[in-house]
């Protein structure tokens, strides 16, 4: 029987067959664009809860949401086990990162997974409607012929550029899309638009009329959660340009 809390592994509560499954992934940034996609993705991609990130480096946080009590560190896969999703809803120390980054990587290959896409915001005080990306040079250009724009330059810190960094000497693919974002609140909007370049870039059809028309009940919800990033900005992830 183990004894206390390990450096980082991926509990799986439940078992389901993977087919080298695409990856999208969300972690806390400005207004909180990765935790409203991926969670809009799960829903409506009908996804299921299949493990949560053990580690001593989380903080000893758990996540109330409608009173519902989840651990907030999550992975998912769709009934098919094409697609999973991971989805963390607390801030990140740096402490410890690359074991979560190892963690992360380690269980992806296990299940043959090829791509992770990780989604983002950019902290703005404006909301252009367009998506970026950041990826190895054959892939932009592919994503520019579907209106996904490259960034320039800029630079990509914490467990998403972690986990772009380990992918460039690993066998898997890592990218990151990116919209401007709130840089203090909840920007449903932002994450739609992610959302939408997902659908065109992986040819999927994830409708985002809720993202849309339920701006306030996501605010109320995601707000103390924005408030934290706010705090810790500094220290947690972000990405520039």
């Amino acid at each position: 029987m183990q004894k206390g809390f390990p450096e980082a592994e991926v509990f799986e509560i439940k078992k389901i067959e993977l087919k080298s499954p695409i990856i999208f992934a969300g972690f806390v940034g400005a207004g909180l664009v990765g935790p409203l996609a991926i969670n809009h993705i799960i829903d409506k991609l009908k996804m299921e809860e299949i493990g949560v990130m053990r580690s001593k480096y989380l903080p000893p946080s758990t996540v109330f949401m409608r009173g519902r009590l989840r651990h907030p560190f999550r992975f998912y896969a769709n009934p098919e086990g094409t697609v999973c999703a991971i989805i963390c809803e607390i801030t990140l120390k740096m402490e410890g990162l690359y074991s979560l980054v190892s963690s992360i990587l380690d269980w992806a290959a296990e299940k043959g997974s090829k791509e992770i896409v990780i989604l983002d915001g950019v902290a703005s005080t404006e909301h252009d409607d367009k998506a970026y990306c950041a990826a190895e040079e054959d892939l932009i250009r592919t994503m520019a012929d579907k209106d996904i724009k490259m960034i320039p330059q800029g630079f990509i810190t914490g467990i998403p550029g972690g986990i772009l960094n380990e992918c460039l000497v690993r066998e898997i693919q890592g990218l990151t899309l990116l919209e401007k974002a709130n840089k203090i609140a909840p920007d449903s909007a932002a994450a739609g638009t992610l959302i939408q370049a997902v659908n065109r870039f992986y040819e999927m059809n994830i409708d985002v009329t809720e993202l849309q028309e339920d701006k306030e009940r996501l605010h109320s919800e995601f707000s103390e959660l924005s408030q934290k990033y706010v705090e810790h900005r500094e220290e947690i992830a972000g990405m520039y340009m």
